[in-house]
């Protein structure tokens, strides 16, 4: 019998707009008001600057470990800068520019990474999950709030960020197969910074490029210059709007590159070159951003100052934080507390009552979410 070829060679398209020598491609250039480039360079030195304080403040022992996004600045701020407020964002654990443009307060953030519950709360109406530290579980997530809008008539986007180790992961290869089957509007937006922790990319998959992994599951993919916020911001203002007229999701992987640590518990000198971060840092996102403003006249006098002092007077709400009431390790894991840990917690009170801890008041009781038997625990991760 002959052989029959049953599709036509893939084609994968690689997009670059503004490289790092600062050579810029007109004819894709997307179209951008002065005000919106401002607006993005102020986020991308935000998410900078703030990385650099919370790296101090770490070292200082004033909050816990945390993943640096030094050097994905334009990978995150390129994609979530083409979401409406009514879009769904679902980060990883390095996207903190992006929940800060979404509207994080930043001290929230900072008090997620010092071990306060209420640093993983978004605000009432908030369209954003919180941070995710277990690596790709927020993917399926992000396909069934993608199937929620689908079915419910929403015009909703969402956006879910993780990195190159994830695509390891069962939970990357489940979400694009139910997203490609479902067809529902969801944009998976993979920063492959080189290294999954200490794994290099060429240790992880033998494919050429991880945009080419969608194409398995009927599934747009295309690859991009990930330190390229233009190039960024063009992918996904396409792959918005093709899923928001109902014309299903995309892969974004932005090419990018980790220029700290993969978290502050982490030496990237035991297993990376200090030539190769060189190579990478003459491709650093915001110095190719901010040649491409002041070749336009468009950086403002006094940035830098005013992101600082923003900070400075967030990480003073932050310190201003009365200390965590342990009694709340209770709380939102059963939808209905069983009795065994009920007398657990009126222990814990009764002993801090001793010690002289005035009592909280009783926890409000959850909006109905599910409805489980009695005791049943509810998975939240």
């Amino acid at each position: 019998m002959p052989r029959t070829v049953l599709e036509p060679r893939f084609h994968l398209e690689h997009l670059s707009i503004l490289d790092s020598e600062g050579h810029l491609d007109t004819a894709l250039e997307p179209k951008l008001s002065p005000e919106e480039l401002k607006s993005l360079y102020r986020a991308m030195v935000l998410g900078r600057r703030l990385d650099e304080r919370m790296v101090r403040l770490q070292r200082q022992g004033r909050i816990g470990t945390f993943a640096p996004i030094k050097g994905q600045e334009a990978s995150q701020m390129g994609s979530a800068f083409a979401l409406r407020p009514t879009d769904w964002m679902v980060p990883s654990f390095r996207e903190a520019a992006a929940m800060v443009w979404r509207g994080w307060p930043i001290e929230k953030l900072l008090l997620f990474f010092a071990g306060y519950v209420e640093g993983g709360q978004p605000a009432p109406g908030q369209r954003d999950l919180p941070i995710t530290i277990p690596v790709a579980t927020q993917l399926p997530h992000a396909v069934g709030l993608a199937y929620a809008a689908q079915y419910r008539g929403d015009d909703a986007v969402v956006m879910v960020f993780f990195g190159d180790g994830a695509t390891s992961e069962g939970d990357f290869h489940e979400a694009l197969n139910f997203a490609g089957v479902w067809q529902v509007p969801v944009v998976f937006v993979c920063q492959n910074n080189q290294w999954a922790i200490s794994v290099p990319l060429k240790k992880q998959t033998h494919s050429k490029t991880i945009a080419q992994k969608a194409l398995a599951y009927g599934v747009p993919g295309v690859q991009v210059d990930g330190n390229d916020i233009l190039a960024v911001y063009a992918a996904a203002r396409e792959a918005v709007d093709r899923a928001r007229a109902a014309d299903g999701p995309t892969l974004i992987e932005c090419v990018t590159y980790r220029l700290g640590m993969h978290t502050t518990a982490d030496d990237p000198t035991k297993y990376r070159s200090e030539e190769e971060v060189k190579m990478w840092e003459q491709k650093d996102p915001l110095t190719r951003f901010t040649a491409y403003l002041k070749e336009r006249n468009l950086l403002d006098p006094g940035l830098e100052q005013q992101v600082d002092d923003e900070i400075g007077e967030a990480v003073r709400r932050f310190e201003a934080t009365p200390p965590a009431d342990p009694r709340t390790v209770f709380d939102h894991v059963y939808a209905e507390m069983p009795p065994h840990l009920r007398a657990q917690r009126e222990e814990l009170a009764r002993r801090l009552e001793e010690a002289g801890t005035p009592p909280p008041p009783e926890p409000a009781a959850a909006p109905p979410r599910a409805t489980p038997m009695r005791g049943q625990r509810l998975t939240r991760r």
